[in-house]
């Protein structure tokens, strides 16, 4: 689509954005009210659900679209994602029990993984990748503005409003988009010739399904050794070692084993894994330290991670721009993970909100300088023709590394908070002992972060004890609002730990120049396979 007019492809990327936003606005305005959706619909047993059948449909179908976009063209993917998170959307508003709502969040994951993965592919189609950097930066700019405005517009539409409408309210955005795409977007026609790789969807479905689940379940429902969980990656094990036959004797694949030969491809994918299972797996855990440690009401707490975003907007906007004009990539990574870094390990001494804040603008920085690079240096690596492919393997890594990156910084903290609030509580029990059963079971049932971080219930708690036990109370929500920071300082320092990691991997990422054609040389081929590592042209 390189031939198109500069007028036409800023109307068709005014279009991709607005899908894009309608997609991401809609799942961030429910993050601050799902917690009381789910009490309404009285299906609390049921909570993790709601977003794990998000995740799982979504992931699935960035992969699987990936492939299909390249083989049939990103108009009918996009329209189809549009539209079946529109119905998911409606559907959702209308739930009456928790079983209807968890059923349409999964029709609405399937059409937010189609509009992401074919929205950041529709960027490489229209645009080179020497112009593509900025264009990255503005897309990447979209989920930051998003995260800025739907938390707090969720919180405040669910104090004013039926819940209903948060589903509601962003849906006559995603018809504008829709019939923005259908009118603007270009036709591809279908390469003749091209069979689907139906058997390696299918085993890519059931390697990605059970994986998630079991990091999704270790350490909440499930044990990490339990049967359950064990069960869950040896099915994962065996279904992957499966696809990875059917892959490299496929005459199409879903996803090509011959990408990962690709130095450029095999690199970034596992910087973007890493990157998000430290970023994801402790970044998850600020509001624990803002409500729980510090106490801070959750209309507030919004307020601390906010300008994270802001600042993450406005550096990727201007990352893109610098990229566009320089032609050069990889030195915006080795500035931006260090800067991550920094954020990351000041949070491991935080001890006051303003800390917070200032760790959440120097994590922002550099996550805007950052985020763009891998994603355009893994498309530029490849033939135009794997495009979609290469860009939904990217996502997959990086969902991914979010999910198990929460699971396993879950399980550092439960662990470590777990050890030593039985030690607190321990030196703590000669304090409660003296007093009635009843009151001293009411206090101890606070040894627990979901409770540290409802401050009514503190307040209303303290309130209601006799005046001489009042200050023994107020105590033991310090001595456990300490521990809480304790614990949270390790599970920043594990995330700041395998930042370090990610960052090592830059130096390995081969930079290779960024073309000014979507019509690429290829290297030869070796062994009958293409190597999809392009040589710059002009």
């Amino acid at each position: 689509m390189e031939h198109l007019t500069q007028k036409r492809k800023l109307s068709i990327m005014v279009a991709v954005m607005a899908a894009m936003f309608f997609a991401a606005i809609n799942q961030t305005i429910v993050s601050t009210a799902m917690p009381r959706i789910i009490s309404i619909l009285d299906g609390m047993d049921y909570y993790t659900w709601t977003i794990n059948i998000y995740l799982l449909t979504s992931t699935i179908a960035t992969v699987l679209v990936g492939k299909l976009s390249d083989m049939f063209g990103r108009k009918p993917f996009i329209l189809l994602g549009i539209l079946l998170f529109m119905i998911g959307a409606f559907l959702t508003g209308t739930s009456d029990n928790v079983f209807q709502f968890i059923t349409y969040r999964g029709i609405q994951g399937i059409g937010a993984g189609i509009i992401q993965s074919t929205a950041f592919t529709a960027v490489g189609d229209l645009f080179a990748p020497r112009e593509r950097g900025k264009w990255m930066g503005f897309m990447t700019a979209i989920f930051g503005f998003s995260s800025v405005l739907g938390p707090t517009l969720g919180g405040y539409l669910v104090d004013h409003l039926d819940w209903h409408w948060l589903f509601w309210i962003f849906l006559p955005l995603g018809i504008v988009a829709f019939i923005m795409i259908l009118t603007l977007f270009p036709k591809v026609e279908r390469k003749p010739g091209e069979k689907i790789d139906f058997l390696g969807s299918l085993f890519m479905t059931t390697t990605i399904v059970p994986l998630l689940l079991a990091f999704s379940w270790a350490g909440t429902q499930y044990s990490w050794g339990s049967a359950q969980i064990l069960g869950l990656l040896a099915a994962t094990i065996a279904s992957g070692i499966i696809f990875v036959i059917v892959e490299l004797y496929s005459s199409n694949p879903i996803l090509p084993m011959h990408l990962f030969k690709n130095s450029v491809v095999t690199i970034s994918n596992l910087i973007g894994f890493i990157m998000n299972f430290g970023m994801m797996g402790a970044l998850i855990y600020i509001s624990f330290f803002v409500q729980g440690v510090m106490g801070i009401s959750p209309t507030y707490a919004g307020y601390v991670t906010m300008p994270m975003s802001i600042f993450m907007v406005i550096t990727s906007a201007l990352t893109g721009q610098l990229i566009a004009k320089s032609g050069k990539y990889k030195r915006f990574a080795l500035i931006g993970m260090p800067i991550m870094i920094a954020g990351m390990a000041l949070m491991v001494f935080m001890n006051s909100v303003w800390m917070a804040i200032v760790s959440m603008i120097i994590f922002g920085l550099g996550l805007g300088l950052g985020m763009p690079v891998f994603s355009l240096a893994t498309q530029n690596a490849v033939p135009h023709k794997e495009l979609g492919v290469v860009t939904a393997s990217s996502q997959l890594f990086r969902n991914l590394g979010g999910t198990i990156g929460i699971a396993v910084m879950g399980t550092v903290m439960s662990n470590s908070l777990t050890r030593n609030l039985k030690n607190a509580m321990g030196s703590a029990s000669a304090d409660l002992s003296g007093l009635d059963p009843e009151i001293a079971q009411k206090m101890a049932s606070f040894a627990n972060p979901n409770q540290l971080m409802n401050k009514p219930l503190i307040e209303q708690t303290q309130a209601s004890l006799p005046t001489e036990i009042q200050p023994i109370f107020a105590q033991l929500i310090q001595s456990i609002r300490d521990i809480l920071g304790d614990t949270l300082s390790l599970v920043f320092l594990t995330g700041t730990l395998v930042l370090v990691i990610a960052f090592f991997l830059v130096f390995f990422l081969k930079e290779l120049p960024l073309r000014t054609s979507n019509q690429a040389v290829v290297a030869p081929e070796e062994s009958g396979k293409v190597t999809g590592e392009p040589v710059a042209s002009e």
